[in-house]
């Protein structure tokens, strides 16, 4: 079964060494979402972004997913479910924790129901973005299996994550979940000929 990868990037973007942006140019036929404003984010934008990016996807998509990119990708509309085959969610942010960014308070509230496709959240137990016990709670909420990773901050390249080839392991567990979860198009039968 073929998949579409999609890389989401979060606030910011991410930079050439960044795990993500090493990933879109290993990755067959990966496309990354391109945001207007990767500085001043904006939910409908953002999430407008990753629509599209699923929506012209020849194939279901697998979405990967970091930070602000997390959120923006599980809040997608739910008639496109149907189109993603797995989301891995790194390093998803708490937009609604004290002291985050005041411009990123405009994602909330963060989608609590199940996404209804294969995911997995790789969190960190120090990540200052969000606290394990939060990833933990979008993990379960999401119906996502969870990873946890030790003293891996936000899972970025300053924490020092480039090609992250353990990443790569988890993203291959999840596309064989995905795989037999997606169903083959029906093939078409041709038409009996009438003499």
């Amino acid at each position: 079964m073929r998949f579409q990868p999609i890389i989401v990037p979060g606030w910011r973007n991410s930079g050439p060494d960044h795990w993500q942006t090493l990933w879109q140019h290993s990755l067959p036929h990966a496309v990354r979402v391109s945001q207007r404003d990767w500085e001043n984010p904006n939910p409908d934008d953002w999430i407008g972004a990753v629509a599209a990016c699923v929506e012209a996807a020849p194939w279901p998509a697998l979405l990967i997913a970091h930070s602000l990119g997390c959120i923006a990708s599980v809040a997608l509309p739910t008639a496109l479910h149907g189109r993603v085959a797995g989301a891995l969610l790194v390093a998803p942010a708490d937009i609604e924790r004290p002291g985050a960014a005041p411009g990123l308070a405009s994602f909330g509230p963060i989608p609590t129901r199940s996404l209804g496709f294969q995911s997995v959240v790789v969190a960190s137990d120090n990540d200052p973005c969000c606290a394990l016990p939060r990833a933990r709670d979008f993990a379960h909420h999401w119906g996502s299996r969870i990873v946890v990773l030790s003293g891996a901050g936000h899972i970025n390249a300053a924490a020092g994550f480039g090609d992250w080839p353990d990443g790569l392991k988890i993203l291959r567990a999840l596309r064989r979940r995905a795989a037999w979860r997606v169903s083959a198009p029906m093939r078409r039968i041709p038409a009996i000929a009438r003499a």
